[in-house]
């Protein structure tokens, strides 16, 4: 079966507005998984009457996650249900109690499915109201078959693929469609919204690998709780359940619940667990003469594929020094100038990838390989070589390049990474502006 075409990017945020920014600096850069069509209002995930009224509203859509495997129309839209489908796993409404009397009422032997809000997409206008706010709600719901649910998690899994629609397998999901502007409306059941998969995808997948992966306190180690519409997680003081944790399942129910062991997050302001994301750099490197970009591969990387390099920021570092201290580790090169480009959200599992394209030093540019053996290889390009990888040599790990490759030639990532973005900017003159190198 032959790839899909790589998706569309979307398009920056008022793109087509005149800015002194923008005739300064260029225009902005937006990359793949980026360019959300839901406004978060974050402030409204822990008000009771918003939330309960949103989730059960007529027009509001739910997406479906079945062990981090969305439901799909196919690999490049994503499927929504309705709020009548997902009604035997959550129940009428999850969120019809207060945050406070559930963390009274908290039972760790009890399996509570994980349902997020995502946002409001304010285009539609004619959905829910909330006082000043007005759009269609969506929210995310984790299917995934699991302790005392996993009777009704099925039964919603069959029912969702009972029409037409999978649950798409895999550790990345790089075809789903991106662009911010009209898109065609898909429609399941009775869930009908524009084809902006992307963004909304990868918002939902990093918020449930993060409540996946900390389902213990990281101060006492006891089981916690998800509040705020799944965006916090919380170690509650006392459990219905007889049993110190949830590992074994529980054999009773309490008639009035325990104290928990003491925890030094329910003192002070460190009461509550927040979503995690890691800051990572990744930066284009032009030789002092910009005639030149400092490329590297691992050696798990197919033939002839290579990148720019990459690696995470440390405590207290800048992002320039973060630059600079990787460029140095991985290849040997040092650098002076360090300029940001642009960032791209990456929800495996929760990075924020910062684009920079730095400069070598006029005697820094010779490539050194013995301080860290994470590259197998690490060269300086010509430019014109990378023009034409580009236009013939792009594609994912594993997919065949692009039509017109001649085998041997340069391989690059495809345009849904940002490293693709770093390497167009920097033959095309920095931005799509007068060149700044």
């Amino acid at each position: 079966m032959p790839p899909h075409p790589q998706p569309d990017l979307p398009d920056p945020a008022h793109h087509d507005v005149d800015s002194m920014l923008s005739r300064k600096f260029g225009r902005e850069v937006a990359n793949y998984f980026s360019g959300s069509p839901l406004n978060r209002v974050s402030f409204l995930r822990a008000n009771h009457d918003f939330i309960t009224k949103a989730l059960v509203h007529p027009s509001t859509s739910f997406l479906l996650f079945n062990d981090l495997a969305p439901l799909a129309k196919d690999p490049t839209q994503l499927a929504y249900v309705a709020h009548k489908d997902v009604k035997p796993l959550i129940g009428e409404n999850p969120f019809e109690k207060s945050e406070e009397d559930m963390i009274k009422e908290y039972n760790s032997a009890i399996t509570l499915p994980l349902v997020l809000f995502l946002g409001l997409d304010e285009k539609k206008k004619d959905g829910f109201e909330h006082g000043i706010y007005k759009g269609r709600p969506f929210f995310a719901v984790d299917v995934t078959p699991r302790g005392t649910v996993e009777k009704e998690a099925n039964s919603v899994i069959e029912a969702a693929k009972a029409t037409g629609s999978t649950f798409i397998e895999g550790r990345m999901h790089m075809t789903l469609n991106a662009p911010e502007g009209k898109q065609p409306e898909i429609t399941l059941g009775l869930q009908t919204t524009d084809n902006i998969s992307a963004a909304i995808y990868a918002q939902a997948r990093a918020l449930l690998d993060w409540n996946a992966r900390n389902p213990f306190c990281g101060g006492c180690g006891q089981p916690t709780m998800s509040v705020n519409a799944g965006t916090k997680r919380v170690c509650p003081p006392t459990d219905f359940s007889s049993l110190p944790n949830a590992q074994g399942g529980a054999t009773t129910t309490l008639e009035t619940p325990r104290e928990r062991l003491a925890c030094v997050t329910r003192k002070g302001i460190s009461n509550l667990s927040f979503p995690r994301t890691d800051p990572t750099v990744i930066m284009a490197v032009v030789s002092h003469d910009a005639k030149r970009v400092l490329l590297g591969r691992q050696k798990r990387w197919p033939p002839y594929w290579y990148s720019t390099l990459a690696g995470f920021c440390e405590p207290a570092e800048s992002v320039e020094e973060a630059v600079r201290r990787e460029v140095w580790e991985e290849a040997g090169v040092h650098l002076g100038r360090i300029v940001i480009h642009s960032t791209q959200p990456w929800p495996y599992p929760a990075n924020l990838m910062i684009g920079a394209i730095g400069q070598a030093l006029p005697d820094g540019e010779k490539i050194h390989l013995e301080h860290d053996p994470e590259l197998e290889d690490a060269k300086w390009v010509e430019m014109d070589e990378i023009r034409q990888a580009l236009k013939v040599g792009t594609s994912g790990l594993g997919e065949p390049a692009g039509e017109g490759y001649v085998e041997g030639g340069l391989r690059l990532p495809p345009k849904t990474a940002i490293a693709n973005q770093l390497l167009q900017a920097v033959v095309g003159g920095f931005l799509g502006e007068s060149p700044k190198i």
